[in-house]
């Protein structure tokens, strides 16, 4: 079990993707990650970080504990970090969008995307995830979640049987939604009293799709403490449990919140 520290330091990676180039991909973030100001609790990449959001699987996916993978646990193990990002991977003959949350001595937790865009045809290439995570991490829980995700408020729902205090979504998210971004992070944040963190892309992407990044760091009321804006950008932010905790005891809605089961 890490220690628990009760200011998390969240590295966001807003990157300009290359198009289905893995080792291209790899280098380029890891001298972004070398780079970082400070030292970072959490490193947070941007949805398919290696190869950019590509439906051509069989071309782009790779086995578990291969390229991407060893790639990962070397940059946990590097910064001391728990490293979050996802990627394609095949498995049992099928294709998942993949999150993995990579503990420092290598250990990793993962989720697969659950709600696949259609739009793009995601649904006809990939497998859909059946599992949320909450992934428990120097005293916050974590939850991590992959860009249309976002759309689906009933998956993210935070609750007293499963708690979380920061809720994380990778994305490659197009420019011509942004709006939509940066509305529904904001209501992600104030519906479950919690922050979140949104670490999208910029640029275009093979298919001649735009990415604007806007990713962002929100607090528990819906507002913004950080926003990379447009251009390729690292910043860390430090978020700070206290004052989560002093609202929550002070404005207890999740109290009142309806009990569900989700139907997967």
């Amino acid at each position: 079990m890490s220690e628990s520290v009760e200011n998390l330091a969240v590295a966001l990676l807003q990157a300009n993707l290359y198009w289905e180039d893995t080792i291209a991909n790899l280098a380029m973030l890891e001298e972004q990650i070398a780079v970082l100001p400070e030292p970072a609790d959490v490193v947070v990449l941007p949805e398919m970080f290696s190869t950019g959001f590509s439906m051509n699987a069989s071309k782009v996916a790779e086995a578990m504990n291969v390229t991407t993978t060893r790639w990962m646990k070397q940059m946990a193990a590097k910064t001391k970090a728990l490293v979050v990002g996802s990627f394609a991977v095949k498995e049992d003959g099928k294709y998942y969008n993949r999150l993995l949350c990579v503990r420092p001595e290598g250990t990793y937790e993962v989720y697969d995307k659950r709600h696949l865009f259609r739009m793009g045809q995601e649904h006809d290439t990939y497998t859909a995830g059946t599992q949320r995570l909450v992934v428990e991490w120097k005293g916050w829980r974590i939850c991590p979640l992959v860009c249309y995700d976002l759309r689906f408020p009933v998956w993210s729902r935070n609750s007293q049987s499963e708690p979380y205090d920061l809720l994380l979504y990778v994305a490659n998210w197009p420019a011509r939604r942004a709006y939509a971004w940066q509305t529904l992070l904001r209501a992600r944040a104030i519906e479950n009293q919690c922050y979140v963190a949104g670490v999208n892309r910029v640029g275009a992407d093979g298919n001649g799709v735009e990415h604007v990044g806007g990713t962002q760091m929100i607090d528990f009321l819906g507002e913004p403490i950080t926003d990379l804006g447009d251009a390729e950008a690292a910043k860390v932010v430090r978020i700070d449990k206290s004052p989560l905790l002093t609202y929550r005891e002070k404005f207890p809605a999740y109290l009142d919140a309806d009990q569900f089961n989700i139907k997967v």
